[in-house]
């Protein structure tokens, strides 16, 4: 149970999107605030400059629907999942940091935007670049050549080796995946629009 009482009857709502994780904003809420939250499903803040209950979007349109609520482990801070209807920011920003709507998978993003750096630098040392080289034909057969190392792994006891596989089979999949055009975001698009 949220406890409004620590500081005085106003807490801070942590807005993050569901689907990227990306924080959009930081807002206050007091009690009445979150029940109106909780009841319609848009958040709503309570606006210490307006002294007044605000609802996000109630100007521009540009909603938060609330996916989820929760509270931290002192209980005097939200954590609100949402999809946002538009930009968040005034400024017309996803965020209030000015960052542009985009999805982080932490280290597959990073492994992602190494390939793209070594694709596109064509450095000789590179593996990338020289799997460029070779051409889509022969990362396709890599990918291939990875995922049969991979069911044989998993069919034997050792787990260290079946790891390793399953590293060369996700590295080869992305190069193959940039090399046709295309991103890791793209693949679970797909795998969304599935989830029924």
């Amino acid at each position: 149970m949220i406890d409004f009482n620590k500081s005085n009857g106003l807490i801070p709502a942590v807005i993050q999107d569901s689907e990227t994780l990306q924080v959009l904003m930081l807002g206050y809420m007091n009690e009445e605030a979150l029940q109106k939250t909780v009841k319609e499903g848009k958040v709503t803040f309570y606006s210490r400059s307006k002294q007044r209950l605000w609802t996000k979007g109630e100007e521009s349109g540009n909603f938060l629907e609330v996916i989820s609520i929760k509270n931290d482990c002192d209980n005097d801070t939200l954590l609100i999942q949402v999809i946002p209807e538009g930009p968040t920011c005034h400024t017309g920003s996803n965020t209030c940091w000015g960052d542009d709507k985009s999805t982080n998978f932490g280290v597959l993003s990073t492994l992602e935007q190494t390939i793209t750096n070594r694709w596109e630098n064509e450095d000789n040392s590179s593996y990338v670049a020289s799997l460029k080289v070779a051409g889509t034909h022969k990362i396709a057969q890599k990918v291939g050549e990875e995922a049969v190392e991979v069911v044989i792994e998993a069919l034997r006891s050792d787990g260290t080796l079946f790891l390793e596989e399953n590293a060369d089979l996700l590295f080869h999949f992305l190069v193959l995946l940039k090399a046709k055009g295309f991103q890791l975001n793209d693949v679970l698009t797909v795998l969304k629009s599935r989830m029924k």
